[in-house]
């Protein structure tokens, strides 16, 4: 059972770099409502100043102010003041302290219509040979059973596993259209591209059961495409990793 994690404000925020995001959607909500109320305000006062009257000629020509371009091009000037002082830096460093080989879990994440394929290396954090031509109901991830470091890799569906306090790694590509794998609780959005290999990385900082969702819509059963997210403590998940290693 995930928990009910939405309320009125945004979901949870149990990532290490969630503080960061979370500031900037909320400086953007709070431009977002200040510039509708002075829009607002600008309209219902053109609607008395301009509205019809007795004995009052219209003019056709209508006056013209500077006030509204200057206002455009202060709304322009703070979406780049955003973009250089918040969303850039936080890019960066989503992009630059991606954490050593060495010091994470590392899990594939494949996306199809309509499922999460997620792959695990198993005890010997070495990944299977997979290959498409394998890929079938049973084999969603094409693994090569002949392969010695696929005999203990495990494969769920629309099942991520983790464990706290650890660096994930996750590898995501896509069988057929684009997807979007997406955590709310982890703040992680990242569209998964057919034909591309392309990696995320974060890190829970308490436990809980969340969803996974997918913020594209990929087809007639999008509305499928709902994972679920369970971040455990390491003997937890040591646990639950051994009981889906194949037997």
């Amino acid at each position: 059972m995930t928990q009910n994690y939405y309320g009125w404000g945004l979901p949870i925020d149990i990532s290490t770099h969630g503080a960061g995001i979370d500031k900037l959607i909320w400086i953007v909500h709070i431009a977002m409502v200040l510039l509708f109320v002075g829009w607002l305000l600008f309209f219902v006062y053109t609607l008395i100043r301009f509205r019809e009257r007795p004995n009052h000629k219209a003019e056709h020509h209508g006056k013209h102010f500077k006030l509204p371009t200057y206002v455009e091009i202060l709304v322009a000037a703070f979406e780049v003041f955003l973009l250089l002082a918040f969303a850039m830096p936080l890019w960066n460093q989503a992009k630059n302290q991606m954490p050593p080989d060495d010091k994470a879990l590392h899990i594939r994440v494949i996306a199809q219509q309509f499922a999460w394929n997620i792959h695990y290396p198993g005890k010997d954090g070495i990944f299977g040979k997979t290959s498409p031509n394998l890929m079938d109901s049973s084999n969603p991830v094409g693994l090569d059973s002949s392969d010695a470091a696929a005999k203990d890799d495990v494969v769920t569906i629309n099942q991520l596993n983790i464990p706290v306090n650890t660096p994930v790694i996750v590898k995501l590509s896509s069988k057929d259209v684009i997807h979007s794998f997406t955590l709310p609780v982890m703040r992680v959005k990242q569209d998964v591209i057919p034909g591309q290999s392309i990696p995320v990385w974060f890190q829970a900082t308490q436990t809980g059961d969340f969803e996974i969702a997918c913020a594209q819509l990929c087809g007639l059963g999008h509305y499928r495409m709902r994972g679920f997210f369970n971040v455990q403590t390491q003997e937890d998940f040591n646990k639950w990793l051994q009981e889906q290693a194949p037997k």
